[in-house]
């Protein structure tokens, strides 16, 4: 049995603020979280939550991966954007050009997202949340599809994305040059056994695949913290 995509977790300095912009923005509703953090619930089919944990560190570089929003046409569009601001987000210049059409902006602690223009072919029919893109090789991609039994949907000229077969985002990896990692990411999956699944059976399995356990001494009991091939650190949760 394969894991589950249980969450998507950021490292936050002001966990509530930050957890307040993305359930006003996504429109989610707080849930319970017995580790200390906020958890946000999907009211759609992502399928995953997005979870806020505690840290000190400040953000120093761009994040590995970013959420892509779809728009349904340019109104549309423009309307997601005016509601990011509302909400406490800004317009940040990471080099796009005008021509390419997504609108580039930052959530109150700085962790990027982008806007898609409508007629974007590769999220036509994914929801608002229509991928995580990721900067990654093209073998971590061949990974994250093992680790979840996500098929591949996209590997070409070393780019990959897999997608659950229940629908929701796709997870893209761009290929090479990879960024040098410098230190903890700020965004990190929780993954999970099956209800009756073995949590070291699936750590064994993951290391199979080209995981690497690592201790961080910061994460809560019950929990193993690894490394995909890439150096991203996750956590798999017990089942």
């Amino acid at each position: 049995m394969t894991s589950q995509l249980v969450a998507l977790c950021f490292d936050a300095n002001d966990p509530i603020r930050l957890a307040r912009f993305w359930a006003g923005f996504l429109g989610w509703e707080t849930a319970e979280d017995s580790h200390d953090g906020i958890t946000l619930l999907p009211s759609d089919d992502t399928g995953f939550r997005i979870r806020f944990l505690a840290t000190q560190e400040k953000k120093t570089d761009p994040n590995q991966m970013h959420f892509d929003l779809t728009s349904t046409s340019l109104e549309d569009q423009e309307r997601t954007v005016a509601r990011a601001l509302e909400h406490g987000a800004q317009h940040i210049d990471v080099g796009q050009l005008p021509e390419e059409g997504h609108v580039v902006l930052a959530d109150p602690e700085g962790n990027e997202f982008c806007v898609i223009p409508p007629g974007n072919n590769f999220l036509a029919d994914c929801g608002f949340i229509g991928a995580l893109a990721s900067d990654g090789s093209q073998e971590v991609g061949y990974f994250w599809s093992e680790a979840l039994g996500w098929p591949l949907v996209w590997d070409q000229d070393q780019e990959t994305a897999i997608r659950s077969p229940h629908g929701g985002p796709k997870i893209t990896w761009g290929g090479p040059p990879v960024s040098l990692k410098t230190g903890k990411n700020r965004l990190h999956f929780d993954l999970a056994p099956p209800a009756h699944g073995d949590q070291r059976a699936e750590v064994d399995r993951l290391v199979s695949l080209g995981a690497t356990r690592i201790d961080t001494g910061q994460h809560g009991a019950g929990q193993v913290v690894m490394v995909d091939p890439d150096g991203n650190e996750f956590c798999v949760l017990t089942p």
